[in-house]
């Protein structure tokens, strides 16, 4: 029973730390609702996410030597370019970052790319979703970022002898997972909403975890490109980048003012 209970506090962390990146998505990708649905829309997208995170873990406690073994006719080599060896696990995860590079890369080029404010309501109007599909995204990300979360889980229970147990324990640590997320997406939003400038650095870091899941399918598909190895970027590494640019956004913030506070006061003095 100690086990037990140890195992879950284990899995409910483990659910919280990797949760951060799909949190800071919802987050973003709501935005894209119109403003009197977005609250719901997280509420919504996350409660589908919970549901569907169990349905997947049923799957996989069932299927997971499908996901995790390669593909006959996705399995090759182009001599001295490229070898691959593509399983249902590696394709999922490599999708799933390269459309999170690719939301990043578009939103911050909508940021830089408009000459003035018409232009702004004008594109907001034209990047609006409705809500539905904005729930759909957030439940597709939601499965793409869980899958990896679910697999750890899996391996973390394989001590517990009782399957039925393990797949009860995984689930009350999914779902503890998800209603803190609903308790945090609201307040995360909010916090976005007062802070725009925060904005560019959670695309940045939506960026980053783009990266890290691409490095991470390429990996999980054995991908050599010019005999070079795909590596997984570690989690050690992904958190310092993560500090850094947090740090250096506060630094520049920081600089910013200062520098304003400088002109202010040379303007002051002329006068």
């Amino acid at each position: 029973m100690a086990q037990v209970i140890f195992t879950l506090l284990m899995l409910v962390m483990l659910q919280a730390v990797l949760g951060f990146d799909n949190l800071l998505y919802i987050s973003l990708e709501s935005k894209k609702a119109p403003e009197a649905d977005q609250k719901r829309v997280r509420k919504t997208g996350i409660l589908i996410a919970i549901v569907l995170r169990i349905v997947l873990l049923f799957i996989l406690v069932r299927v997971i030597g499908f996901f995790q073994e390669p593909f006959s006719f996705l399995t090759g080599e182009i001599e001295n370019v490229l070898d691959f060896a593509f399983n249902g696990h590696s394709i999922i995860v490599l999708v799933g970052g390269g459309f999170i590079i690719y939301t990043a890369i578009k939103e911050i080029w909508h940021m830089i790319s408009l000459p003035n404010l018409d232009h702004d309501v004008e594109d907001d109007k034209k990047t609006k979703k409705s809500a539905n599909a904005t729930i759909t995204s957030i439940v597709i990300m939601n499965l793409v970022f869980s899958f990896d979360s679910i697999l750890a889980a899996i391996g973390l229970t394989s001590e517990i002898e009782n399957s039925t147990t393990a797949f009860i324990v995984i689930a009350i640590a999914i779902v503890a997972s998800g209603l803190l997320m609903l308790f945090l997406a609201d307040r995360i939003s909010a916090f976005l909403a007062k802070n725009r400038m925060y904005e560019v650095l959670g695309l940045f870091i939506l960026f980053i975890v783009g990266i890290m899941l691409v490095t991470e399918g390429g990996h999980l598909a054995h991908l050599k490109i010019f005999g070079n190895e795909i590596v997984p970027m570690s989690k050690t590494t992904f958190y310092f980048v993560i500090a850094v640019l947090v740090i250096v956004d506060i630094v520049q913030g920081r600089y910013q003012k200062k520098l304003l506070s400088e002109v202010e006061a040379n303007k002051s003095n002329i006068k």
